[in-house]
């Protein structure tokens, strides 16, 4: 049933999630989500995703490369956070992993570098110990590892470029 209670058939379903998806790219689990959220029987909800996915409307590598390069190059994210999400939306361990390796893998230590430089202008600390470690529990809160935080740190000598503009 949809809003008004009205009893929702299997072709309006699935004309609704059909455009839904010719929209935007869209995780088979949020498709699923929605149908349930129709009150439709499960058998009736894989029926309809199976369909999707078979005319192209649904594509799980499709849904996870537009996902990576979007939290990568707009918000920023580190690959660990956006594995994280990705498992949340339910994708299969290897597909995730594989179209990561697709990636060339500078792609996220370029993006780490001009978050630090920005972020350190903006650390409020008593003393350089303090800020640094503020830098670094931002950037893995970002979603990059410890070591890529450190290694660009070290790159970009952070506490001692930085402290002369001040």
């Amino acid at each position: 049933m949809d809003k008004k209670g009205r009893i929702i058939t299997e072709e309006a379903a699935y004309a609704r999630m059909a455009r839904v998806c010719s929209q935007k790219e869209c995780a088979p689990f949020d498709i699923a989500r929605k149908l349930r959220r129709m009150e439709l029987p499960e058998l009736l909800v894989d029926k309809i995703i199976d369909r999707l996915k078979k005319e192209k409307y649904l594509d799980e590598r499709r849904f996870i490369r537009s996902y990576i390069h979007d939290k990568l190059y707009f918000n920023k994210w580190g690959k660990r956070k956006i594995i994280l999400f990705l498992k949340q939306k339910q994708l299969p361990q290897g597909l995730i992993e594989e179209v990561f390796s697709e990636l060339p893998g500078e792609s996220f230590g370029e993006s780490l570098k001009p978050i630090l430089e920005k972020k350190w202008k903006s650390v409020k600390g008593k003393s350089d110990y303090e800020k640094r470690g503020k830098l670094i529990r931002y950037a893995l809160g970002k979603g990059f590892s410890l070591e890529e935080v450190m290694a660009c740190m070290e790159k970009m000598k952070i506490g001692e470029v930085f402290d002369e503009t001040e």
